[in-house]
């Protein structure tokens, strides 16, 4: 029996006890990996590197939860933790010394655009919600997010689309401490970064830096409920004033929390030509302007609780192949 076999048999034969947890947390925590553990199989262990990052992800955010919640309280089984500190050692390592670049269900995303090919679009939004109801993943729960956006350049109705989920996370801090996190090198991109950073924590608009975008009129970037069915979620205020994109909903999301985010930055790592079309126009927005608006992110991200610094440097988490 293979490593990730004997996993997945542990995780069988505990999953009625398990699954009577109250804590939204840690019973959405346990649910989440045993099924990334489940598509990985049936990928033929493929997407391992996707379950690695799912893993130190959580254990992250279990740990900057209030209260804290560890790897032992998320499994709370011997054999099941020693199964897969075997096969994913890095994440129990490193879950308390260095930040996750994304959170957990943009993994679980790119595992089902990996499984169903990305140009399936329907297929794709139809595996993320039937997930979310096999779970019962409730909307505005941990690790759980609430829309998936699709960004694709229209002059070629052949381009490739670009998936991108909300902040499945919950709560004031974790919040903000991820979308800091993704706005350094090595997430985002740095046009779509560089729009986020404009803003404060607290929704202002810096005085000094202005990153924000206008996407092109070829460009689709639309969202999509995984709560409600097919439902469009019309752009948000903050997305509105983030890329230009036509308004209608009401509500103002933390600046970085929406879908559109992670989808428009990965259009933008494989499309330059659409990014240069969208680099920001205003006068503020320079270099120096910028690094200043980089420190300026990073000094929030050392003054929020439960992040930790090395050397006067945040490390982050680079998952195992």
């Amino acid at each position: 029996m293979t490593e990730n076999n004997l996993i997945l048999t542990i995780y069988y034969y505990r999953q009625e006890e398990f699954e009577e947890r109250t804590d939204p947390f840690r019973r959405n925590a346990y649910v989440i990996i045993k099924k990334m553990m489940q598509l990985n199989h049936s990928s033929e262990n493929r997407t391992k590197q996707l379950v690695d990052e799912i893993l130190h992800s959580i254990f992250f955010l279990g740990r900057i939860n209030t209260p804290p919640i560890s790897p032992e309280d998320i499994l709370n089984d011997n054999e099941m933790l020693d199964a897969l500190r075997l096969c994913y050692p890095l994440p129990f390592e490193l879950y308390s010394s260095q930040l996750p670049r994304r959170s957990p269900f943009s993994c679980v995303l790119d595992m089902i655009v990996f499984l169903e090919g990305r140009e399936n679009e329907n297929e794709i939004k139809r595996k993320l919600q039937e997930i979310i109801r096999e779970l019962h993943l409730k909307k505005d729960e941990p690790l759980v997010s609430s829309t998936i956006c699709v960004s694709q350049n229209t002059e070629n109705p052949n381009s490739e689309k670009y998936y991108g989920v909300s902040m499945s996370t919950s709560g004031k801090f974790p919040g903000q401490i991820m979308v800091a996190a993704s706005c350094l090198p090595g997430s985002w991109d740095n046009h779509v970064a560089g729009a986020v950073m404009s803003f404060n924590p607290n929704k202002s608009k810096k005085s000094y830096f202005d990153g924000t975008i206008k996407l092109p009129e070829h460009v689709r970037c639309k969202a999509y409920s995984l709560h409600e069915g097919e439902a469009v979620v019309p752009p948000c205020i903050s997305c509105v004033r983030l890329f230009g994109l036509g308004g209608g909903n009401e509500e103002m999301f933390p600046y970085g929390n929406c879908a559109e985010v992670e989808s428009l930055s990965k259009m933008f790592k494989n499309d330059s030509g659409v990014r240069e079309q969208a680099r920001p126009t205003s006068e503020k927005f320079t270099d120096e302007n910028r690094r200043k608006a980089k420190k300026s992110v990073r000094d929030v991200l050392k003054n929020l609780p439960n992040t930790f610094k090395s050397k006067g440097h945040f490390e982050f988490y680079n998952p195992s192949e």
